[in-house]
Protein backbone atom coordinates (compact mmCIF):
# COMPACT_ATOMS: atom_id res chain seq x y z
CA UNK A 1 0.00 0.00 0.00
CA UNK A 2 2.72 2.78 0.86
CA UNK A 3 4.73 1.67 -1.95
CA UNK A 4 5.12 5.53 -3.41
CA UNK A 5 6.71 6.42 -0.32
CA UNK A 6 9.94 4.28 -0.67
CA UNK A 7 11.95 6.77 -1.91
CA UNK A 8 13.47 6.89 1.64
CA UNK A 9 11.92 10.92 1.94
CA UNK A 10 11.55 9.55 5.56
CA UNK A 11 14.91 9.88 6.84
CA UNK A 12 15.09 13.42 6.40
CA UNK A 13 12.33 14.26 8.11
CA UNK A 14 13.57 12.35 11.53
CA UNK A 15 16.91 14.81 10.38
CA UNK A 16 14.91 18.12 10.65
CA UNK A 17 14.50 17.45 13.80
CA UNK A 18 18.28 18.42 14.91
CA UNK A 19 17.72 21.39 12.15
CA UNK A 20 18.14 23.78 15.39
CA UNK A 21 22.20 23.45 15.00
CA UNK A 22 22.15 23.88 11.48
CA UNK A 23 24.30 27.43 11.67
CA UNK A 24 27.44 25.45 11.46
CA UNK A 25 26.77 25.07 7.97
CA UNK A 26 27.30 28.87 7.44
CA UNK A 27 28.45 29.33 4.32
CA UNK A 28 25.54 27.44 2.37
CA UNK A 29 22.43 28.51 4.40
CA UNK A 30 23.38 31.87 5.38
CA UNK A 31 20.99 33.95 2.76
CA UNK A 32 17.81 32.00 2.65
CA UNK A 33 14.32 32.64 4.30
CA UNK A 34 13.93 30.73 8.00
CA UNK A 35 11.15 28.57 7.13
CA UNK A 36 13.11 27.30 4.00
CA UNK A 37 15.87 25.79 6.60
CA UNK A 38 14.00 22.35 7.19
CA UNK A 39 14.30 22.17 2.89
CA UNK A 40 18.35 22.52 3.19
CA UNK A 41 18.84 19.55 4.36
CA UNK A 42 17.63 18.04 1.90
CA UNK A 43 19.45 18.32 -1.59
CA UNK A 44 16.76 20.63 -4.12
CA UNK A 45 16.08 23.15 -1.87
CA UNK A 46 12.26 24.21 -1.41
CA UNK A 47 10.79 23.95 -4.76
CA UNK A 48 10.31 22.19 -7.94
CA UNK A 49 8.60 22.49 -10.72
CA UNK A 50 6.24 19.44 -11.34
CA UNK A 51 4.55 18.26 -14.15
CA UNK A 52 2.60 14.81 -13.31
CA UNK A 53 -0.40 12.86 -15.35
CA UNK A 54 -3.64 12.08 -12.27
CA UNK A 55 -6.00 9.30 -13.32
CA UNK A 56 -8.48 7.88 -10.83
CA UNK A 57 -7.76 4.67 -11.95
CA UNK A 58 -4.30 2.21 -11.23
CA UNK A 59 -5.46 0.73 -15.10
CA UNK A 60 -5.37 3.84 -16.84
CA UNK A 61 -2.02 6.06 -14.92
CA UNK A 62 -0.63 2.84 -16.07
CA UNK A 63 -1.62 2.76 -19.21
CA UNK A 64 0.45 5.84 -19.56
CA UNK A 65 3.30 4.89 -17.97
CA UNK A 66 3.53 2.36 -20.77
CA UNK A 67 2.73 5.13 -23.25
CA UNK A 68 6.09 6.96 -22.13
CA UNK A 69 8.28 3.92 -21.54
CA UNK A 70 7.73 3.48 -25.48
CA UNK A 71 8.82 6.67 -26.37
CA UNK A 72 5.90 9.93 -25.75
CA UNK A 73 6.81 12.38 -24.37
CA UNK A 74 5.21 13.26 -20.70
CA UNK A 75 3.37 16.23 -21.81
CA UNK A 76 1.25 15.03 -24.37
CA UNK A 77 0.60 11.90 -22.56
CA UNK A 78 -0.78 13.97 -19.78
CA UNK A 79 -2.53 15.95 -22.49
CA UNK A 80 -4.04 13.13 -23.66
CA UNK A 81 -4.80 10.91 -19.74
CA UNK A 82 -4.68 13.27 -17.14
CA UNK A 83 -7.87 13.95 -15.43
CA UNK A 84 -6.57 17.28 -13.97
CA UNK A 85 -7.69 20.51 -14.27
CA UNK A 86 -3.90 21.00 -15.39
CA UNK A 87 -4.30 19.59 -18.59
CA UNK A 88 -1.33 22.02 -20.07
CA UNK A 89 0.87 19.05 -20.56
CA UNK A 90 0.46 18.36 -16.83
CA UNK A 91 2.38 21.09 -15.77
CA UNK A 92 1.81 22.18 -12.33
CA UNK A 93 4.67 25.21 -12.28
CA UNK A 94 6.38 25.61 -9.32
CA UNK A 95 5.37 23.85 -6.19
CA UNK A 96 6.64 24.51 -2.47
CA UNK A 97 7.20 22.11 0.26
CA UNK A 98 4.24 22.08 2.37
CA UNK A 99 1.73 23.08 -0.65
CA UNK A 100 1.47 19.83 -2.02
CA UNK A 101 -0.38 16.52 -0.10
CA UNK A 102 2.76 14.25 1.75
CA UNK A 103 3.38 11.35 -0.67
CA UNK A 104 3.23 13.60 -3.56
CA UNK A 105 5.63 15.77 -2.06
CA UNK A 106 8.07 12.92 -0.67
CA UNK A 107 8.33 11.69 -4.22
CA UNK A 108 8.30 15.06 -5.77
CA UNK A 109 11.96 16.10 -3.78
CA UNK A 110 13.39 12.27 -4.14
CA UNK A 111 13.14 12.54 -7.79
CA UNK A 112 15.91 14.11 -10.06
CA UNK A 113 15.69 16.96 -12.86
CA UNK A 114 14.46 15.22 -16.05
CA UNK A 115 13.18 16.67 -19.25
CA UNK A 116 10.39 15.92 -21.00
CA UNK A 117 12.01 14.13 -24.33
CA UNK A 118 13.63 11.74 -21.28
CA UNK A 119 11.88 12.23 -18.66
CA UNK A 120 12.48 10.28 -14.96
CA UNK A 121 9.33 9.77 -13.17
CA UNK A 122 7.85 7.51 -10.43
CA UNK A 123 7.04 4.07 -10.97
CA UNK A 124 5.50 2.95 -9.35
CA UNK A 125 2.94 5.36 -9.46
CA UNK A 126 2.26 7.70 -6.63
CA UNK A 127 -1.68 6.93 -4.53
CA UNK A 128 -3.01 10.22 -2.97
CA UNK A 129 -6.85 10.91 -1.69
CA UNK A 130 -7.31 12.50 -5.32
CA UNK A 131 -6.04 9.10 -7.38
CA UNK A 132 -2.61 7.89 -8.79
CA UNK A 133 0.04 10.12 -10.44
CA UNK A 134 2.42 10.00 -12.03
CA UNK A 135 5.01 12.86 -11.23
CA UNK A 136 8.14 14.30 -13.37
CA UNK A 137 10.46 17.09 -11.83
CA UNK A 138 11.88 19.64 -14.46
CA UNK A 139 13.62 22.10 -11.94
CA UNK A 140 14.54 22.81 -8.09
CA UNK A 141 15.60 26.17 -6.33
Amino acid sequence: MGGGKKGGGGGGKGAAGGGGGGGKGGGKGGGGADKGAEGKEKKGGTSVKVRHILCEKQSKVLEAMEKIKSGSKFNEVAAEYSEDKARSGGDLGWMTRGSMVGPFQDAAFALPVSTLASPVFTDPPVKTKFGYHLIMVEGKK
